[in-house]
């Protein structure tokens, strides 16, 4: 129970921080880049881009992995909640990777020389996949939020066990099975 409840605050916390990251960015940050001359947005992009390569990256692998290792952990609405979490957060990394870091690498590029003609179009793709991964943490931190808000998913399954095996003991006040051997070959559990 100790190691869903660790994966279980792991993912809520990584996953919260990159929704929460991902919300400023498109609340703030970009009709700050569109408020702002194009040579201006062009160098602090490029400039926010590198410190955004290490954290970015790494909060999104946190989010990935803890969650598809609690959908791993847990059974039932659990899982399903924890693994669309899982796939929406893998879903966040690949649209940044495929979408939005090659067009900052572009960015880069007319940083040091000169935006190109349709580059309004191709900032505009820019902030199309930074909404699309901004939704994508965000419903994946509103999963995890309703799997908390709907109870222990560690304690559902002990609960379930427990019920199933025939002990009437409170898995809520953290008490054991009569027999846990008989719990684990309960199917469905």
């Amino acid at each position: 129970m100790r190691r869903i409840r660790f994966l279980q605050a792991l993912a809520l916390f990584s996953t919260g921080l990159l929704a929460g990251a991902f919300g400023y960015g498109a609340a703030n940050l970009v009709p700050t880049f569109n408020a702002v001359p194009i040579e201006m947005r062009l160098d602090f992009h490029a400039e926010l881009m590198k410190m955004n390569g290490i954290t970015m990256q790494a909060t999104m692998a946190v989010s990935a992995l803890s969650t598809l290792a609690l959908a791993a952990s847990v059974r039932g609405r659990a899982r399903v909640l924890t693994g669309a979490a899982g796939l929406l957060t893998v879903s966040s990394f690949l649209i940044t990777r495929f979408g939005n870091v090659p067009i900052n690498g572009r960015i880069k590029q007319w940083a040091a020389t000169a935006p190109p003609a349709d580059h309004a179009e191709i900032l505009g793709r820019w902030e199309l996949f930074n909404d699309a991964r901004t939704a994508t943490a965000a419903l994946a931190f509103g999963l995890l939020i309703a799997l908390t808000s709907s109870g222990d998913p560690a304690k559902a399954r002990v609960s379930r066990c427990c019920t199933l095996s025939g002990v009437r003991r409170s898995a809520d006040r953290g008490l054991g099975h009569a027999d846990p051997g008989r719990c684990s070959g309960v199917s469905g559990v």
